[in-house]
């Protein structure tokens, strides 16, 4: 196995001290890049590391595929996924022999580095659900450490690592893309089709689900379930109406998809904890 020097790489690492440095003052204390990298068709690439890394390791692959090996367990990581390794564990990794990966890296060390693990482990492989918004992040990210090492660039790469880690986390919690593209699809026509009537068994055909497997992958991705959710659309397009516009509160509620609107102010003090009305007076009222 070899370490580095791949045709094309990118190799990144800020010194030591600088590091140091970094990590005691704001906002960089909270989260701060150290090293990040690009290594295309990484043939024997591979480390191991017996003590783990200082900092936790976030390894996206592209293409090809590879392997890694922490806590008695193996993990095959795959074009689309994303491995994360957090500081301090002992592991070893290394591509494929005959489909090297193409990866890009970072090491992220910082107070907010264990939040923004914590929903991705332990399982610690993401299915990426936009490998291209994930890999042009990556891309910016190491633009900006490779630029210079000077604080503006430093709090910058902090700013899109952070972004990153986000995104993994919130694809970890939505679950992998086979799971989730009927639940993306079906807010897709919800949030067109929100004043229109709603029921689950419908969305469940469209998808081509039975409605208890559609409705319970629809709570995993979202954290609500689908009347909950079509709720928060019509509440958002109602608050928008009622500060924007002078539309009568009868209307607004018919305009959401309530045709009683008795129940729409009931299901509004229920999400704002006051009436239509109150709200856009208040809104008033404040912005005065």
């Amino acid at each position: 196995m070899i370490r580095d020097g791949f045709p094309g790489q990118r190799l990144l690492v800020l010194p030591r001290p600088l590091v140091q440095r970094a990590l005691r003052r704001n906002p960089t204390s909270r989260l701060l890049v150290t090293d990040a990298g690009h290594f295309p068709h990484a043939a024997s690439h591979g480390r191991v590391r017996t003590r783990g890394a200082p900092e936790a390791v976030v390894i996206i692959c592209i293409d090809g595929r590879g392997t890694c090996t922490m806590d008695g367990r193996t993990f095959d990581v795959h074009a689309g996924s994303a491995l994360i390794i957090p500081p301090h564990v002992p592991h070893g990794y290394h591509a494929d022999d005959d489909q090297p990966w193409t990866i890009w890296w970072l090491h992220a060390a910082g107070r907010d580095v264990p939040s923004l693990l914590e929903p991705i482990l332990p399982d610690r492989l993401v299915e990426i659900s936009d490998l291209y918004r994930t890999t042009s992040t990556m891309s910016h990210l190491v633009d900006c450490v490779g630029r210079d090492e000077t604080e503006p660039n430093l709090i910058m790469a902090a700013g899109l690592a952070w972004s990153l880690l986000a995104q993994l986390a919130a694809d970890k919690l939505a679950g992998s893309r086979g799971q989730t593209e009927p639940v993306r699809a079906a807010q897709d026509h919800l949030r067109e089709h929100f004043a229109d009537p709603v029921r689950v068994a419908d969305l469940a055909q469209l998808a081509g689900l039975s409605p208890s497997h559609f409705a319970a992958l629809f709570r995993r991705a979202t954290g609500s379930g689908v009347i909950e959710y079509v709720k928060r659309l019509r509440m958002a397009r109602a608050r928008e109406l009622l500060v924007t516009t002078t539309v009568p509160v009868r209307d607004i509620a018919d305009t959401v998809g309530y045709d009683d609107p008795f129940y729409f102010s009931r299901q509004f003090r229920g999400v704002h904890g006051c009436s239509p009305t109150t709200y856009r007076q208040n809104f008033y009222r404040e912005g005065t």
